[in-house]
């Protein structure tokens, strides 16, 4: 039987609320909130079990929300208000639904790469904004996996799921040490391109055509040393304006799709 909940005041909403501004409450319960038919949509097809619905009958029928699953899914759903679902929405133009999610581990060992991967590295990247354009970068140049090193931020942040459209839940993605992605990926042969200013060659003469890492720092601090080190060959972007760094997922941008260009897309 499905439940209903008319109260911004009720318990369930109080925990939902805490899920989308609390990461250790999201880590405490391993799920996250997800909002929009859209973002919904992808994070079944990536593969991400839904535990619970939240909708707006009057925005969207239950009908069209079991459409989204196969056949005999088992899932709680509950009505809400419309009053609740502005408590809850942190945008207005998401058709009425809310839902929680479990969360995957982002082990590095889970990856599943083709022999001739193409990955994209991003170190302790802060801003949700900056992962949501990485996220939908990786997912435009299909790349096999999405690395981030040193996270700095809980990657189900609905600031994170939201700026990336989706795309969290498109991508292979992984987290770990800055020490444990450099050890992973030598282990498995994947060159390391690092986007570093010192001891660097222009990006578009290297050979991108092989196991290949493409890794990018923040636009504050950069990447950190190791990273210069552990790389076959340190890469720049020449830049011809009057300052010497640019935003961090459109440097990712034109690394990534460099190497697209290079494998024939």
């Amino acid at each position: 039987m499905t439940k209903y909940i008319s109260s911004p005041q009720n318990s369930t909403v109080k925990r939902l609320l805490q899920l989308q501004s609390k990461s250790r409450i999201r880590a405490k319960e391993g799920g996250f909130i997800i909002e929009g038919l859209r973002e919904l949509e992808l994070c079944i097809k990536g593969g991400y079990e839904i535990a619970a619905l939240y909708f707006v009958p009057a925005l969207v029928s239950e009908e069209a929300l079991l459409a989204l699953f196969v056949e005999d899914t088992v899932i709680i759903l509950t009505e809400i208000s419309q009053e609740v679902y502005e408590k809850l929405a942190y945008r207005g133009s998401t058709e009425g639904v809310i839902a929680f999610a479990k969360a995957k581990q982002q082990n590095l060992n889970d990856l599943k790469l083709p022999k001739n991967p193409l990955i994209l590295v991003a170190e302790a990247p802060e801003k949700p904004g900056n992962i949501g354009a990485l996220l939908r970068t990786a997912d435009a140049a299909n790349v096999d996996a999405f690395i981030i090193a040193n996270p700095k931020t809980d990657l189900y942040n609905p600031n994170i799921i939201r700026s990336s459209v989706g795309c969290v839940f498109t991508n292979q993605v992984a987290t770990g040490s800055t020490a444990s992605v450099i050890a992973f990926l030598k282990e498995r042969g994947i060159s390391i391109y690092s986007a570093i200013l010192q001891d660097a060659q222009y990006y578009h003469e290297q050979d991108f055509t092989t196991p290949t890492a493409l890794v990018v720092g923040t636009e504050a601090t950069g990447l950190s040393e190791v990273w210069r080190v552990a790389s076959k060959q340190n890469i720049i972007i020449p830049m011809s304006g009057a300052i010497d760094s640019m935003n961090v997922s459109v440097a990712a941008g034109i690394l990534v799709f460099e190497a697209k260009r290079q494998r024939g897309f």
